[in-house]
């Protein structure tokens, strides 16, 4: 299993405004921002469901081939809200919501790019 997960972002500032507005569908919001003191002087923001960051950015050059990062909705129409929020926060569409049978007969997934253009995805594995 997982715990946490993160990505390099090169403008902190534009990407927590695009996260926070993205992921609050999800339930997701920033938990913790590191002082920048044990740092090195980078912003780092640890966004999660209370009470636990598990998806991380860090200011810097971002990954080269970019990152794909997917969260699991509680259902469709949270992965919808989702992707209305991340294209209202500035996010292009990288495929819209829908089925997505090739991965699995209830596949339901959006996929946004964000300012760095990693590609950002919210599923929900749930018959409708």
């Amino acid at each position: 299993m997982i715990d946490h997960s993160g990505l390099s972002v090169t403008d902190p500032a534009k990407s927590r405004k695009f996260y926070e507005l993205a992921l609050a569908p999800l339930g997701y919001e920033v938990l913790m921002e590191v002082p920048t003191e044990h740092t090195g002087g980078i912003v780092v923001l640890g966004f999660g469901e209370p009470q636990k960051p598990d998806f991380w950015l860090h200011e810097g050059p971002p990954q080269t081939p970019r990152v794909h990062v997917a969260f699991r909705a509680a259902s469709r129409v949270v992965v919808d809200e989702f992707y209305k929020a991340a294209i209202a926060a500035g996010g292009k569409d990288n495929g819209p919501p829908g089925l997505r049978p090739h991965y699995h007969q209830h596949y339901y997934g959006a996929f946004v790019l964000d300012p760095d253009g990693h590609n950002i995805e919210a599923c929900c594995h749930d018959p409708e």
